[in-house]
């Protein structure tokens, strides 16, 4: 197995314990095109989760409606489990390439 391999299914993996910051260190410091190019991708992974809870928290300061609310955090929520799942089958998928 490549180091490459490795550091690239690391960038999707780091959802569990550095989220956005190890892709992000990895995408500056290893030169690697397939490795920036894995490194790309779970950055945006890793985002999504944090711009729908910016998203949700702006919903309950702004809308008033507690129907539109609950639905809001359950889609989010549903985004959220998704994306986590996306990134662990990416990783494994990266490792067993």
């Amino acid at each position: 197995m490549s180091v490459e391999k490795v550091m690239s299914s690391l960038c999707y993996f780091s959802v569990f314990f550095a989220p956005f910051l190890f892709p992000i260190i990895v995408y500056f410091v290893v030169r690697d095109e397939e490795v920036s190019y894995h490194a790309k991708r779970s950055i945006v992974s890793h985002l999504l989760p944090f711009l729908t809870i910016i998203l949700a928290l702006l919903a309950i300061f702004v809308m008033d409606v507690g129907v539109v609310i609950i639905l809001g955090f359950i889609l989010f929520s549903l985004l959220n489990v998704v994306v986590f799942i996306w990134n662990i089958v990416k990783g494994i998928q990266v490792l067993r390439w």
